[in-house]
């Protein structure tokens, strides 16, 4: 059996590159490979501090060769994408170089202001190099990268989540407006700004995830001034745990994501799957996804009065638009034969026995 092995800067966390490495792992065992993972934080199989983000000093040349010895392919997550530890980012491309390898771009460096002006990821003729969306896909074009789009994968029919239960350990009444932010607290999430909905609608706000990057100060500033009831973290429900990404959707009314950059924005479609209401923010790739069919609010006046009057009166119309949405095009069944056709183009002996090694008319959105 083949072996993959996924490396980044951190893996097994929250945050949007760890889930959706989880879900190509899990497509990469669907094709017949065994898979591990590499990290320099989280609950990876091996940890290289170097690896993580900040990190005072790279790893050697040696301890990732270690590492990622006995593997026909290796998948890198964002690490050679966003120049959060550059160094590392050269090892890892180093010891890479001439080997079959993805290079999965969630973010670009251009797409944050604080790396305007990098230049675009490291390239290889054994490599290939796959985007989450077209917006980064064109620009890599643009710097002379050929790459193929895969969008983001969610399961269609996520299990049901404990609405009651989940409320009841917030302090929540069934009866009130329950504004979710299933996010991280960073200044691009714009945290201000789903607090301001859960004001203008009359909710509860809720923020799912931790502040990261320093934030910290900045969020209890902007939650200390909030004119609505805030609820922060993941609550413990009386039977059955820590509550759960499915129960943190049950329980709440409408989401929002109000974000200014994204590299994906899983929200956007995980609110359809769970068939609740989004709110959508300003971040490019966005309008991307909307084309779709999505049918989402937006953060102005004429919006959210459309808003309150659906939350009055809901309609499921607009809840089964959207879950049909996610499921004709963002389908984690779908993943494994999406990413057979990445494959496929690493040339032969990367795919393991008995998975055809391509197919016609191989594109370049795989969607």
């Amino acid at each position: 059996m083949p072996r993959a092995v996924l490396v980044s800067f951190r893996l097994g966390g929250g945050d949007g590159v760890s889930i959706e490495a989880a879900k190509w792992s899990w497509a990469l065992e669907h094709l017949g490979f065994e898979t591990g993972s590499v990290a320099g934080d989280g609950t990876a199989d091996r940890l290289l501090p170097g690896l993580a983000i900040g990190a005072a000093a790279p790893p050697s040349r040696g301890e990732v060769e270690a590492a990622l010895a006995g593997a026909e392919l290796v998948v890198v997550e964002n690490l050679c994408s966003l120049p959060l530890n550059p160094q590392a980012a050269d090892v890892v491309a180093a010891v890479l170089a001439g080997r079959p390898a993805v290079l999965h771009h969630h973010d670009l460096p251009w797409q944050r202001p604080q790396f305007a002006g990098w230049p675009p990821p490291a390239d290889d003729p054994a490599w290939c190099h796959v985007t989450n969306n077209e917006r980064s896909r064109r620009e890599l074009s643009a710097h002379g990268v050929a790459a193929t789009t895969v969008y983001n994968a969610f399961d269609p029919d996520p299990p049901a989540g404990r609405r009651t239960e989940t409320r009841a350990a917030l302090g929540v009444a069934p009866d009130a407006r329950l504004l979710l932010q299933p996010t991280r607290a960073l200044a691009r999430k714009r945290v201000g700004a789903a607090v301001g909905l859960a004001e203008r609608l009359g909710a509860t706000y809720w923020l799912l995830g931790p502040a990261e990057d320093g934030y910290g100060p900045e969020l209890e500033r902007v939650l200390a001034a909030a004119r609505c009831p805030v609820r922060r973290g993941v609550p413990q429900l009386a039977h059955g745990g820590a509550a759960t990404i499915a129960d943190a959707y049950a329980a709440c009314d409408v989401v929002a994501l109000t974000s200014s950059v994204e590299g994906f924005g899983n929200p956007s479609v995980e609110s359809a799957t769970h068939r609740r209401p989004l709110v959508i923010g300003p971040y490019p790739v966005a309008a991307e996804l909307a084309a779709f069919g999505f049918q989402w609010f937006g953060e102005g006046t004429d919006d959210l009065s459309r808003l309150e009057t659906w939350l009055d009166a809901p309609d499921p119309a607009l809840l089964d638009r959207n879950a049909a949405v996610a499921r004709r095009h963002f389908s984690l069944a779908d993943l494994p034969s999406r990413l057979e056709v990445v494959l496929a183009g690493l040339g032969g002996g990367v795919l393991p026995p008995g998975v055809p090694a391509g197919r016609e008319g191989t594109a370049t959105v795989v969607a």
